[in-house]
């Protein structure tokens, strides 16, 4: 189609995309600080926390600074940190380990990611934001000077070749000073952006692990309310970074999930089978069994922390949350440090108007203190598990006062080729065992994520160059995106001539960014689709 169409516009003075923990922290902050001041946030999911995913323990002070009376009216999951263990897993047991000091969670609250927003938003449209869900950001628009001035929304009502429909409608253009992109990680206008203005030369290639979560309620009896278990150990080989979260919450319910580092050699790996055989070790299983999945998702979470911290700041834009990398990995905690740069930014645009000299002040704020003392625990797992528990040992005792600072690497050059792996694929090797937990498989999965796109609009998932996956990928790493995929979106199959060709199932995308990110030869562009399309997460 001609980018010639007239377009309805729609101006403010502050426009957020992403309706996360920073996004709304920077709307309501603005409000409160600076009430006349006109506040636009659009969110790519049909409601908002739809596609809000995270574990998830927080600590509650950016919380109690935006509201501070919410204990009185808490979200519909909310549950006080009662005990914390850890543990380092074997295939049939197990040793409970010292809690690490930045996992003692005392104060802090378990809460459902996606319930907090839903929650969040109503008291963010009271102070008068307009949030506008179902509203994606299809593309940054810039002014003549080449600053940021705003974004487009995607042409809604388009056919699987972009072709108008009978319900066409053009997207529009929002237009303002300043935007704040808190689209969380691997947001689709960031990484636009990033590029664009080459916000990343002067930092590390970010890095990022896969988490998968479920819901499950239970039988009275196998859970134990404000009890938050971690591990680490099976069913991951000691070269492969990861571990698995227990989280009790009310009501018998206990949300359970797995996170990967995507730094992963091994291009046979199945994230979802590594979720599922966690959930049959002997210490696990008994809290599931008898009971049922409520809901299930998946998302990329940034890791690389202070290192791979980009430029947040350009003409007429900020980075926010995790879309600029503001996770904290040792704590697995990145919903605070999300939220109070989303604070920081407000509190930055009330007083200067302006983006220019944000990225100095994220970096002297608490959230840069608290990412740059853990900066090498994280990269020091790249050596493997023993070497990465010494020397996080090692970084927590001295505070991170090391004289150094470990690189990180862009996580799909670590995959390694099939003729250099040696040894059988992790499900064929016997530290595997015989499952019976649902779900069954990944789309038995997806069922559960409750996700949804209109299967007649362009493909979100753009394969750049597709001939690479079977005259190169199929040999040299054996198609990984069928693999590391969680929602079987990437299929190879025969077609009609008795060839090979990759299938993209993108109704099943759950929009996690995992194929964006590890795909070895980065030629999968994840696009947003229509506004609105993708999970639906309640209560995960």
């Amino acid at each position: 189609m001609s980018d010639n169409i007239e377009r309805d516009v729609m101006a403010y003075d502050v426009l957020i995309v992403g309706a996360g923990p920073a996004g709304l922290a920077a709307a309501m902050r603005i409000k409160q600080k600076s009430p006349e001041t006109e506040v636009c946030v659009l969110e790519k999911a049909a409601e908002v926390g739809g596609h809000s995913l995270a574990g998830a323990v927080i600590e509650t002070g950016p919380l109690d600074e935006l509201v501070p009376d919410w204990r009185a009216d808490p979200p519909s999951i909310c549950v006080n940190a009662a005990e914390d263990e850890f543990w380092m897993l074997r295939k049939s047991g197990g040793t409970k380990l010292p809690t690490p000091p930045q996992q003692n969670n005392h104060g802090n609250v378990i809460v459902s990611l996606a319930n907090l927003m839903a929650w969040l938003a109503p008291k963010a449209e009271a102070l008068g934001v307009e949030i506008y869900p179902g509203f994606s950001a299809a593309q940054p628009l810039f002014d003549a000077d080449g600053a940021v001035k705003g974004v487009r929304t995607p042409d809604m009502g388009l056919d699987r070749n972009s072709e108008p429909k009978d319900s066409y409608t053009p997207g529009i253009e929002i237009h303002a000073p300043i935007t704040l992109l808190a689209e969380g990680c691997r947001g689709h206008c960031t990484k636009q952006l990033i590029e664009r203005f080459e916000l990343d030369a002067e930092s590390d290639p970010q890095t990022y692990g896969i988490g998968l979560k479920e819901l499950w309620k239970v039988p009275e009896g196998q859970c134990r309310p404000g009890l938050i278990q971690h591990t680490i150990g099976w069913p991951l080989d000691d070269d492969t970074y990861g571990g698995g979260f227990v989280y009790h919450l009310d009501d018998n319910r206990i949300a359970i999930g797995f996170v990967i580092g995507l730094d992963y050699a091994d291009t046979r790996l199945r994230p979802f089978e590594v979720f599922q055989q966690f959930k049959h070790h002997p210490k696990i299983k008994p809290m599931l069994e008898g009971g049922e999945i409520v809901s299930a998702g998946a998302r990329a979470l940034v890791e690389g922390g202070w290192q791979s911290l980009p430029k947040v700041e350009m003409p007429g834009a900020m980075l926010l949350g995790d879309g600029a990398g503001t996770l904290n990995v040792p704590k697995i905690k990145g919903i605070h440090t999300a939220m109070h740069s989303g604070m920081l930014a407000a509190d930055h645009v009330v007083a200067q108007q302006s983006a220019a000299g944000f990225d100095k002040a994220l970096r002297a704020s608490r959230v840069g203190s608290e990412l740059k003392k853990v900066r090498n625990i994280r990269p020091g797992f790249r050596k493997g598990k023993w070497f990465g528990l010494a020397n996080a040992v090692w970084e927590t005792a001295t505070a991170g006062s090391s004289p150094w600072t470990l690189s990180n690497h862009a996580d799909w050059r670590a995959t390694k080729r099939l003729d250099d792996l040696d040894g059988p694929a992790p499900e064929q090797a016997e530290d595997y065992v015989t499952r019976d937990l649902p779900p069954r498989d990944r789309l038995a999965s997806v069922y559960y994520a409750q996700t949804e796109h209109d299967e007649d609009q362009p493909v979100h998932l753009q394969i750049l160059a597709p001939n690479i996956c079977i005259e190169r990928c199929t040999h040299e790493y054996g198609n990984p995106c069928t693999r590391f995929c969680p929602a079987s979106v990437y299929e190879m199959i025969e077609n009609k001539a008795g060839e090979h060709e990759l299938k993209i199932n993108a109704a099943n995308c759950v929009h996690c960014k995992t194929c964006d990110i590890k795909d070895p030869y980065q030629i999968i562009n994840w696009v947003t689709p229509e506004g609105g399309a993708g999970p639906n997460y309640h209560n995960l």
